[in-house]
């Protein structure tokens, strides 16, 4: 969709998908090697009672579902900025994510653009808030 297809208010859910604990650790193990995401034994004893996904992972999840609705398609041109980054609960192995994506604002640009904001609201399969975050992209109008 180009820029002024889009309205504010506009509300889009995403597919879901399920984490594996091999996923959350393979993820951990480049981008976030921090005990909790990678071992078990000390995870076990730790906050959580187990192993977690990486916030990184999450947001990546979110983002990765959002975009695959193919909504911004050929139009989107890079993103532009991310803001109010909440990671609110902890993903464990078995949960299964999904996102709802509403349109928050519409700026217009110059050469026929515009930056375009949504906010991702990211759940597990108990329907329990476990992400939020505000994503700007630049997009064809």
């Amino acid at each position: 969709m180009k820029f002024d297809e889009f309205t504010i208010g506009q509300v889009f859910e995403t597919k879901a998908l399920k984490l594996t604990k091999d996923a959350i650790m393979k993820f951990a193990g480049e981008f976030d090697p921090q005990y909790m995401h990678l071992d078990e034994e000390k995870a076990n004893h730790g906050r959580f009672n187990g192993i977690i996904a990486s916030g990184i992972h999450t947001l990546a999840i979110s983002f990765k579902l959002w975009v695959e609705q193919g909504y911004y398609g050929e139009d989107v041109i890079a993103g532009t900025r991310m803001n109010n980054i909440k990671f609110i609960k902890p993903v464990y192995p078995g949960d299964e994510l999904h996102s709802i994506v509403k349109v928050i604002d519409k700026k217009t640009s110059k050469n026929e653009t515009g930056i375009l904001t949504v906010t991702l609201s990211t759940f597990n399969n108990k329907e329990e808030k476990v992400f939020e975050g505000d994503l700007s992209v630049l997009i064809k109008r």
